[in-house]
């Protein structure tokens, strides 16, 4: 005869397993949940060409401010580059060339962003480059995560009304190609 009194090891499972098991496991979800709809926000924020431009304002080095709200009107290409990008190196040379063209007409604003780097080899590259389009430097990285910028060079064109019509990853190869660029910005 079997005593009731005693219990088989192993085939029951205590209150307190279950309720830690139930537990943990809504924590799970919990946890699931909430990368979910951080990842989802994240999501949200991409940038796409045909919106508005995510706005900003830029204090060059010259200690002017260029907030892109307040340029409406012009076309703006925004350059993101940095002196330790040897890429930008030669397309910073394509980009004033196409600036000596097109600053007179007062309808183009090129501004150069100079991403995650220091102010002393910021102002030697824009020298040495002989850069006179505004360039300042993105204090915080705040304009290149609004832009959602992976590295440098990367460019983006916005036209006359806000809306970003193009974005470039990567280097220019030509002048001609910054032209081709700043041509998306009519269509």
């Amino acid at each position: 005869m079997v005593d009731p009194s005693v219990e088989k090891t192993g085939s029951r499972v205590s209150r307190g397993s279950i309720v830690w098991f139930v537990l943990s496991g809504v924590l799970i979800l919990g946890l699931m949940l909430m990368i979910g709809v951080w990842m989802k926000k994240s999501d949200g924020a991409t940038l796409e060409i045909g919106k508005t431009a995510p706005d900003f304002s830029l204090t060059s080095f010259a200690g002017d401010t260029y907030t892109l709200s307040e340029l409406r009107g012009k076309v703006v290409l925004v350059n993101m580059w940095a002196s330790w990008c040897f890429t930008c190196d030669e397309e910073s040379n394509m980009l004033q060339e196409v600036w000596e063209e097109v600053e007179p007409t007062g309808e183009v604003l090129i501004l150069g962003v100079d991403y995650v780097d220091t102010e002393k080899p910021a102002l030697e590259f824009i020298l040495s480059h002989g850069l006179t389009y505004p360039n300042g430097p993105d204090l915080g990285s705040n304009i290149s995560k609004l832009y959602k910028v992976s590295g440098v060079p990367e460019t983006f064109l916005i036209d006359q009304n806000g809306i970003l019509k193009a974005i470039q990853i990567g280097p220019f190869t030509s002048s001609e190609d910054v032209r081709s660029f700043l041509a998306q910005a009519g269509e």
